[in-house]
C-alpha cells in the first residue's frame, strides 16, 4: 500500500473532488496508485478500465488501445511488477498499486532500459503498434526470469500479436535484453567490488 501524508496535495486532487461531483449519483471510486513512480490518483466509475484511466487521465499514449477485449496486448503495462491487459483491468483494481508504462522505462537521463535498447538494436518492430506492450513484457518476463530460455520466451510472447515481423526479431530482441541485463547487474557488481 502506498503511504500518504494526508495534508500532502497530489496532482490531481482538485480533479478528484470535480470527477466526484459529476457522477451525480453513479457509483464512484477514488483509486490511488503509483504510475511510473510517482504518485497518481483519480475517481473512476465502477466500470472504468485502466486503459481508459492511463490515456484519458494521465495521457499515456503509448499504452496502445487495440482489441479492448485483452487478447492482442498492446496494452500491456506491469502492475506491481505483473503483465496485465490494461483494457480487461478495472481501474479500481489498482488502488495501492505500482503500475509502470513504456513511458516510465527510460532513465530519468533519458537511457534506454535494456529491453528498449535490444528493440532498437535487434530491429524487434516493424510498424510498432504492438511495440509498447511487448517492451512491458519482455520487462515483466526479465524481472521474473533473468536468464529465459527461448521456449520461455516463446510462451510469453505468445501472449502479444504482432502482424509484421513474424516474432523471429522479437524472439532475438527479447535475448538480447536478457543479455543487456546481465551485463548491467554484472558492471553494477563490478562497480561495488571496486569500491
Amino acid at each position: 500500500m502506498i503511504e500518504r501524508d494526508d495534508t500532502q496535495q497530489l496532482p490531481g486532487d482538485d480533479r478528484l473532488r470535480d470527477a466526484a461531483d459529476a457522477y451525480d449519483g453513479d457509483i464512484a471510486t477514488p483509486v490511488e496508485f503509483e504510475l511510473n513512480g510517482k504518485p497518481a490518483a483519480t475517481v473512476v466509475a465502477s466500470n472504468s478500465t485502466l486503459l481508459d484511466v492511463l490515456r484519458g487521465e494521465y495521457g499515456e499514449r503509448g499504452v496502445r488501445a487495440s482489441c479492448e477485449r485483452g487478447v492482442c496486448g498492446a496494452c500491456t503495462v506491469l502492475v506491481d511488477d505483473v503483465p496485465v491487459a490494461s483494457c480487461s483491468t478495472f481501474a479500481f483494481e489498482v488502488d495501492g498499486a505500482h503500475v509502470e508504462t513504456v513511458a516510465g522505462l527510460a532513465a530519468a537521463d533519458g537511457a534506454l532500459s535494456a529491453p528498449q535498447r535490444a528493440f532498437a538494436e535487434c530491429g524487434g518492430y516493424q510498424c510498432g503498434y504492438c511495440t509498447s506492450g511487448m517492451l512491458m513484457l519482455t520487462t515483466g518476463l526479465l524481472r521474473r526470469h533473468p536468464q529465459p530460455d527461448r521456449a520461455t520466451i516463446r510462451e510469453w510472447i505468445s501472449s502479444n500479436t504482432c502482424r509484421c515481423t513474424g516474432y523471429e526479431m522479437i524472439l532475438e530482441s527479447v535475448e538480447r535484453a536478457a543479455q543487456l541485463s546481465s551485463n548491467r547487474a554484472a558492471e553494477a557488481t563490478s562497480g561495488e567490488g571496486a569500491r
